[in-house]
């Protein structure tokens, strides 16, 4: 037998190993809830929810896929240590966390919704909607590319907010990792509150900062006096006369970049965080015309240990975008926002599947041949979508540790005469 073959083989193992220790950690329903999770691997372009019912992977009829939702419970941490288990050898993970919506407007009888942020459409349109946040922390396993793996990702409740809930996250994880991880998050947790929230967490996190962010230099020294200074001169993000002169300096032609130029200061806090210093990063593209999706001056904190030298640091921020990829997988290609769920407990299991369906395309890798369509280009290394067009050949061949359904005859049904009382209508909460 040649070596690739071999190589296939034990990655093929692998997922199948992978699969029976996921299996497990499903609890009540597990037959179901396994089957509705493969059935949302092998059934692309679902229009509705139960046409996740036809699909050969789903052995029970259609009320099946609502009631294991409905009936299940999904052992969350147990499922998370797997996904951990994978990042043992690995020396630096990087980590990237942020949060997104669940849009359910029309959803009047669906407790605990919110006011979202979402990106509209439409011109002049408040970028908002009613539905349900979800928080997520994923592990960015490539340099390059779409695969973003998810740790956790949980429902942000009415009485939280992203970053408190993204700060438990990234305590969580963090604590369990063998090796010091890089944590990259958006604008929205480049604030004094997130800083100190997560000062106590052994990981480095990198922050991008808004633009007009005032920080602070460190206090000069105590004259002798009076109260100890807290706070140096100001440092306007905007006001390039209060910058003072960088710590490093450096010029870097980038093929996806173009000409980029990266300073490096030292010892700046938010008035708010005076306990908590980093360094600032910012990094100017001196070829771009500077759009709101590709901005020409990008303003980035690094917080914790000492960042590394700026040839190899400048880049880590943009692997966060690779969350963003996984956002726009999930909802679009797995069908995560497709069912109308009635209940916040019940949608929080299906979402507890994505990110058990994302690892098993990333196990899968390996041993899926490529299978594009007539109109798909070659691809040198296989993205989510094109590991899920080959994956109906690996389960066929590995099969499935779900048992086969027990019919237990009909239903008696909705007894006759009785009254179906119409469910209460539950108000959007606003959060202060």
């Amino acid at each position: 037998m040649s070596r690739p073959n071999i190589t296939a083989r034990e990655h093929i193992n692998k997922l199948t190993a992978f699969r029976q220790s996921a299996y497990a950690c499903l609890g009540t329903a597990r037959d179901a809830l396994f089957e509705l999770a493969d059935a949302a691997l092998l059934t692309p372009g679902a229009q509705s929810f139960a046409e996740l019912s036809e699909s050969p992977a789903f052995q029970r009829r259609w009320p099946s896929l609502y009631a294991a939702l409905r009936d299940g419970q999904i052992d969350r941490q147990a499922l998370c240590d797997l996904y951990r288990a994978e990042l043992r050898s690995v020396d630096r993970p990087i980590l990237a966390g942020d949060h997104t919506a669940w849009s359910r407007p029309y959803a009047r009888t669906l407790p605990e919704r919110t006011v979202e942020h979402q990106p509209n459409a439409i011109p002049g349109a408040k970028p908002i909607t009613v539905g349900q946040g979800y928080s997520t922390l994923a592990w960015i396993p490539e340099t390059s590319g779409s695969w973003a793996l998810p740790l956790v990702h949980e429902r942000i409740t009415p009485a939280d907010k992203p970053r408190h809930v993204a700060a438990r996250q990234l305590r969580r994880i963090s604590g369990q990792l063998k090796a010091r991880a890089v944590a990259c998050f958006d604008a929205e947790y480049g604030c004094a509150p997130f800083v100190r929230e997560t000062a106590d967490v052994p990981c480095d996190k990198v922050l991008r900062l808004r633009p007009n962010v005032v920080l602070y230099t460190a206090p000069p020294a105590y004259a002798g006096h009076g109260r100890p200074p807290v706070h140096g001169r100001k440092f306007k993000l905007r006001d390039g006369r209060t910058w003072g002169q960088p710590d490093a300096t450096l010029d870097v032609q980038d093929p996806d970049w173009g000409r980029v130029q990266v300073r490096l200061w030292s010892g700046l806090h938010f008035k708010k965080a005076a306990l908590q210093p980093f360094w600032v990063l910012r990094l100017e593209r001196l070829d771009a015309r500077g759009t709101r999706r590709r901005p020409r001056v990008l303003w980035l904190a690094w917080i914790g240990e000492p960042p590394p030298p700026l040839a190899e640091g400048w880049r880590l921020y943009f692997r966060r975008f690779a969350l963003e990829h996984w956002y726009r997988f999930a909802k679009h290609s797995l069908g995560w926002t497709l069912p109308r769920l009635q209940t916040p407990a019940a949608a929080e299991r299906w979402s507890d599947l994505m990110p058990l369906l994302t690892w098993q395309l990333w196990l899968a890798r390996p041993a899926v041949k490529d299978r594009p369509r007539p109109w798909q280009k070659t691809l040198p290394t296989l993205s989510p979508g094109r590991v899920r067009q080959g994956l109906a050949a690996v389960f066929a061949q590995i099969g499935t540790p779900a048992q086969a359904p027990k019919p237990r005859g009909k239903s008696a049904g909705w007894p006759v005469g009785k009254p179906r009382p119409h469910r209460p209508r539950c108000p959007v909460v606003k959060k202060g």
